[in-house]
């Protein structure tokens, strides 16, 4: 299995800062043992205890609050080259920094205030919201419910699909009254009547913790209870759309990975065909254009979910939240980031076996992860609605759906 160069101890006792060498010397250490992890299943609670401790969670909160103070763009940068250390440590986090851009997006409040505190401390947030109950993924009306309990509420429900709260400190439910008014609550995990089961068993992201949580009778505080308001977090139009890039920004991660395996093994190959044209692999032309058509890949695919990316930042920062046109265009830009990007690193996946022949797929290599992990995060909200609903917009000026993952 492929092991990264160590590199020098970093403190995270200080915040890292964007753009800086401590990130990528974070990154570098979690890259150490990725494969085993995968490869044997250890969950990795121990990574998400030195992110907690790196803070690195806070990116996108305000300096002025503790935080990087990044872009959306800045943000995915370090995604992508997180990524590229560990996809599943990528994917775990990924309801996290969407749940911070709902706060981001809110209105003040001294609940809220907390929340984004407890974030720039280093808490992780996971997210509860799919339920198997509804017939439409995407739909947002819950059938976890919450009802009065003296000056608060008492939740119960299951949700499924729960990714990364398993290692996380709190979790975001969506929930509904007696009212059938929608309301989002953020708890920590640990209250008395949370259950989190680790029963996701996906061929891909194995160890993102994205299982079922049940919640029977939990207590919720009232001014843990925001109830939807129209253009403002799940009220908003275009609301996942950053949820969507992320996962794009994971694949583009994976294509650097393989990009990182690939070169490795034509490097260490010893043995090829008897009817190549050169005895030594690494000087084979064959294999550096396949190893050159990967290099492209990763690098398009990058640079194509940070194109995406400054889109967003652009409906992110929109003055006026009553104008959807920013949110679209953010929206059209993901949409077709996600249609290139997944194919480049599902291809990159299949092509890292040509560059290694058949010795590569050994199980205890397992370089099968990299196209594993690639189709797991394509298929979630396939590319063929994507195209679809892209090419209604071009045709007839349809606009894409403005709920779910647009």
């Amino acid at each position: 299995m492929n092991k990264p160069t160590p590199h020098h101890a970093f403190d995270v006792s200080q915040p890292i800062r964007i753009g800086s060498s401590d990130l990528q010397q974070l990154f570098d250490h979690i890259a150490q043992g990725e494969a085993e992890r995968e490869h044997d299943r250890v969950l990795p609670y121990d990574i998400i205890a030195l992110i907690r401790r790196s803070r690195i969670g806070a990116l996108r909160i305000p300096k002025a609050d503790g935080g990087g103070g990044s872009t959306v763009r800045e943000l995915l940068t370090a995604v992508i080259r997180l990524a590229e250390a560990d996809a599943n440590v990528a994917h775990i986090l990924r309801n996290h920094y969407s749940v911070v851009e709902r706060l981001l997006a809110s209105p003040p409040s001294a609940q809220n205030r907390k929340w984004r505190d407890d974030v720039a401390a280093g808490a992780i947030i996971g997210l509860a919201t799919t339920e198997l109950g509804s017939s439409q993924v995407g739909d947002i009306a819950p059938a976890t419910t919450v009802t009065p309990d003296g000056d608060g509420y008492r939740l119960n429900g299951t949700k499924y699909y729960s990714t990364g709260t398993l290692y996380a400190d709190y979790v975001l439910v969506r929930v509904a009254d007696g009212n059938e008014a929608l309301a989002t609550t953020i708890i920590p995990v640990k209250r008395e009547g949370i259950e989190l089961v680790d029963d996701w068993d996906g061929s891909g992201q194995r160890l993102t913790g994205s299982g079922t949580t049940h919640f029977r009778n939990v207590r919720v505080e009232a001014a843990e209870l925001i109830f939807d308001q129209p253009n403002i977090g799940y009220g908003a139009a275009y609301q996942n759309t950053f949820a969507q890039l992320y996962l794009t920004a994971i694949n583009a991660g994976i294509a650097a990975a393989i990009l990182r395996d690939a070169s490795d093994l034509v490097r260490r190959r010893a043995r090829s065909f008897y009817y190549a044209p050169t005895l030594r692999p690494r000087e084979d032309p064959i294999l550096q254009q396949t190893v050159g058509q990967i290099a492209s890949n990763a690098f398009a695919a990058e640079a194509t979910v940070l194109a995406a990316a400054e889109a967003l930042d652009v409906s992110s920062n929109a003055p006026n939240r009553e104008d959807t046109k920013p949110a679209l265009d953010s929206a059209l830009a993901s949409s077709k980031a996600k249609i290139v990007v997944d194919e480049l690193a599902i291809r990159s996946g299949s092509l890292l076996f040509d560059a290694g022949g058949a010795s590569a797929t050994k199980k205890s290599d397992n370089l099968d992860r990299h196209w594993r992990n690639a189709r797991t995060l394509s298929s979630h909200n396939p590319v063929t609605y994507k195209a679809q609903a892209i090419g209604a917009y071009e045709v007839n000026g349809t606009p894409l759906p403005a709920k779910g993952f647009f």
